[in-house]
Order: structure tokens, then C-alpha cells, then sequence
């Protein structure tokens, strides 16, 4: 079986709140409350886990709160090399208040990463072996800057390994030269890269060929309740997104991405694929924690595949 590993380079502890109301100054008291080990790339090991995938998963990890994912990953039988630094793992809150049927998120910065620790990162990325997957997900916690992601793009080229990147930086437009495997941007990232204020669902197919045709070999572009794209050189596919009451949307977009992993490394066809993966990413969003697939065959029968250009 094919080695595949995930890096999340700013680990979290999430804590998800569901109050009734939100007022300042006084003591809100909570309804509900979940803690989960989160990280995007934790997110994609764990939906890989679900389907029976196994990855590894690399990344920094810091303090009580890093042991914490680490033990969690355990239970679940996911193999971690995580590379320790002296400061805390983060931890993030999402509190529902339903009152205001709205979400707030707060987001820490994370660890500051010593350069010896970088430097370490890199080195292990570059002993991953030829025809791996390696998936990089999420933001940078401090003292990593963005011109790190061309970096590992480079190393995935010359390594000959499969590179998956799932981050907002404009930097992944320097990836492109390295032609990375797979792209994830979200509507917002796709319009961050391409200095838009926005970009609507039908101007999507023309700012996915120029991915391509700058190098990205292919791209899965979520629009949240819109739906979903896939394009690759032969084709661009597009699959809107099922009814429901979305609860949290934080790891939607991971479960997303491993399930459509799952569907390409199992050699499933593209459209079924796309399918099963916008109905998992919107089981996740239907709920407080990542799905356990429960749902989505259901889900999938709201699901129309469409081909934009090409065919399947």
C-alpha cells in the first residue's frame, strides 16, 4: 500500500461552545460544550482512518495540549511523528449561540517554531519516499513563513512524491512550478490568490484552467453551500451541496478533501468520488464532530454531478 502522510504545522485543541445567548460583561452559561484534537491535516487522517486509509501524521506539537492530540491520534491507531517545541500546542473556540443563529470563532496564532525546528520539518519531508502522498494542510503557526510551501513543493518534485496543499497563502502560487498533485482552495483563498475581491460560481471554471495551466495537476475548489468543482487538464466537474441545518462548518473542508483522497488513491471514478465527498463534507457540517458516514448515502441523493468541460 501506497505511503501517505499529513502535516499539520499549527496543531489545535478545539473547543466548541452551544449557548443560548451571548452578552458581555456578565457570565454566559453553556449548553453544551465538545473538546476534539483538531488541525486540518489531523482532520484528513481521521476521515482516512473512517475509510479504512491509514496516514501518518507529521507536524509540530507542543506542551499538555500537543500530548493531548497525540494520545488521541493513538486511541485511534494513527501512527504521528510529530516534532516537539517548547511552547503550548493552541487551543480555538467556536461557541453557537442560538439565539443569533451565528457562529463566532476564535482562532489562536499558535507556537513560535525555532528555526532548528523548521529545519527538522524539512529534513523529514525529504526522506518521505518516491510515489508517497504527503498532505499540507492549514495555516503557519509563528516563525514559519509562507515561503515555506514553495520549499516543500520543491522537495516533493525532486523526491518524486505526491503533494496535496490545503492552504489559504498566496504562496501557493509560487507552488505551481513544482506541479503540485492536488489544490484545495476554498471560493474566498481562489480569490485571495487571484487579487479578486470575489469570485462568483460562474467564473470558476476560467480561474481553475489557469491553475491548471500554471502547473497545479488538479484542483478541488469548495463553495461551501454552493457546492463543489473538481478540474484536472481533461475536465471540470461540479456537484452542488445538500440540504441541512449546518451546525459547524470548521472541519467540513477537511472531511471533504480526505474522503475525495480516499475515492483517488482507491481509483473510484471522479464523479462518484466528487459525490461521496461533498456529502461528507456536509454530514460534518450537519454536525459537532466529523461524520461517521452515517448519513451520506442519503446526502448523495441530493447531489447532482454536472460536467462544466470534458467529459468523465
Amino acid at each position: 500500500m501506497v505511503q501517505l502522510y499529513t502535516c499539520t504545522m499549527n496543531l489545535a485543541i478545539d473547543l466548541f461552545i452551544e449557548t443560548e445567548t451571548m452578552k458581555p460583561k456578565v457570565v454566559n452559561r453553556t449548553i453544551d460544550d465538545d473538546i476534539q484534537a483538531n488541525g486540518k491535516g489531523v482532520n484528513v487522517s481521521l476521515i482516512l482512518k473512517k475509510l479504512d486509509i491509514n496516514s501518518t501524521a507529521i507536524g509540530f506539537s507542543g506542551g499538555f495540549t500537543g500530548r493531548y492530540i497525540e494520545e488521541f491520534l493513538l486511541e485511534k491507531e494513527i501512527i504521528t511523528q510529530f516534532i516537539h517545541v517548547p511552547e503550548n500546542t493552541r487551543i480555538n473556540v467556536f461557541t453557537q449561540v442560538n439565539q443569533e443563529q451565528t457562529e463566532y470563532k476564535l482562532v489562536n496564532k499558535g507556537p513560535k517554531i525555532p528555526r532548528e525546528k523548521i529545519n527538522e520539518l524539512l529534513t523529514m519531508i525529504a526522506m518521505i519516499e518516491s510515489g508517497s502522498y504527503l498532505c499540507v494542510s492549514g495555516s503557519l503557526p509563528q516563525g514559519i513563513s509562507e515561503t515555506i510551501l514553495p520549499e516543500i513543493s520543491r522537495i516533493a518534485q525532486e523526491q518524486k512524491f505526491n503533494l496535496v496543499l490545503d492552504s489559504s497563502y498566496h504562496s501557493v502560487m509560487d507552488c505551481l512550478v513544482y506541479q503540485p498533485y492536488l489544490l484545495k482552495p476554498n471560493e474566498e483563498e481562489l480569490a485571495s490568490w487571484f487579487d479578486q475581491k470575489e469570485i462568483s460560481l460562474e467564473e470558476s471554471p476560467t480561474y481553475l484552467k489557469r491553475l491548471i495551466n500554471n502547473g497545479a495537476q488538479r484542483v478541488l475548489l469548495s463553495f461551501g453551500s454552493k457546492g463543489c468543482f473538481y478540474a484536472d487538464k481533461n475536465r471540470i466537474i461540479y456537484g452542488n451541496s445538500p440540504k441541512g441545518k449546518v451546525v459547524n462548518t470548521a472541519c467540513a473542508g477537511d472531511t471533504l478533501l480526505g474522503t475525495f483522497i480516499s475515492g483517488l488513491l482507491k481509483g473510484e471514478a471522479l464523479d462518484e468520488t466528487l459525490k461521496q465527498s461533498i456529502a461528507a463534507g456536509s454530514s460534518t457540517a450537519f454536525r459537532k464532530g466529523l461524520t461517521d458516514f452515517s448519513d451520506t448515502e442519503e446526502l448523495e441523493k441530493q447531489i447532482v454531478i454536472k460536467i462544466i468541460e470534458g467529459k468523465i
